[in-house]
């Protein structure tokens, strides 16, 4: 190896050091937590109340397939809330700690104007302490920071950590943190994914889910 290839090998081993340094390189955001276990019986589908699970929800080789017309009715005959085929964590909701959604999610060309992800549970008049939303091919922390531009047809490692006691939220995207703010209060929180339409979105919503975690920190 030459000077000359020494001196550049080491300048960029600098560089990937001070990248992390400063928080803009991946990290493993579950350092410090434990995976709690899941199986069927911690995955609850809301769907559309008056078709069958089938015509909106598919389990196929491990992904999660969601999805939801704006036509559809809401997920029960009493809901006055806008449609929705979301997978809703069972088993883990919480009111204190540090706690940690992981999975791998898809948005196909076209969806808008929806919610895909969720921390539910919040201080009134709020009932969600974080909503990520994809409006346009792009994908937002409710409506105010985009997370992740030219979000379809790639998939991308979402992590969301909730600190009840801290009150803050903190959400990466590929091991890199792209949002950091204050929680919206609440004593009962439990996590979310899927679709679920909000008052611009697209006729067809869908998404798709693979490799779903939940983390408590120890």
């Amino acid at each position: 190896m030459s000077s000359n290839t020494h001196i550049v090998f080491y300048i960029t081993l600098v560089f990937l050091f001070l990248k992390k340094a400063m928080g803009q390189g991946p990290i493993d955001t579950t350092l410090g937590f434990v995976s709690q276990p899941l199986n069927p019986s911690n995955i609850h589908i809301q769907k559309p109340y008056d078709i069958p699970l089938s015509q909106r929800y598919k389990f196929d080789n491990g992904v999660h397939k969601l999805w939801v017309l704006k036509t559809d009715k809401p997920h029960s005959r009493t809901s006055k809330t806008l449609p929705r085929t979301e997978i809703r964590i069972r088993g883990y909701d919480y009111s204190s700690g540090v706690w940690q959604f992981e999975a791998y999610g898809y948005v196909p060309r076209g969806t808008s104007g929806v919610s895909i992800m969720q921390v539910f549970g919040a201080k009134r008049p709020f009932s969600t302490t974080t909503m990520l939303r994809v409006v346009k091919n792009n994908l937002y922390y409710y409506n105010k920071h985009v997370i992740l531009p030219n979000i379809y047809n790639k998939w991308f490692r979402l992590n969301v950590i909730h600190d009840v006691k801290g009150n803050t939220v903190k959400v990466y995207i590929d091991g890199v943190l792209k949002y950091e703010g204050p929680g919206r209060g609440g004593t009962s929180h439990y996590f979310k994914c899927g679709v679920y339409s909000q008052s611009d979105g697209s006729f067809h919503m869908e998404s798709l889910w693979r490799d779903i975690k939940i983390f408590k920190q120890t």
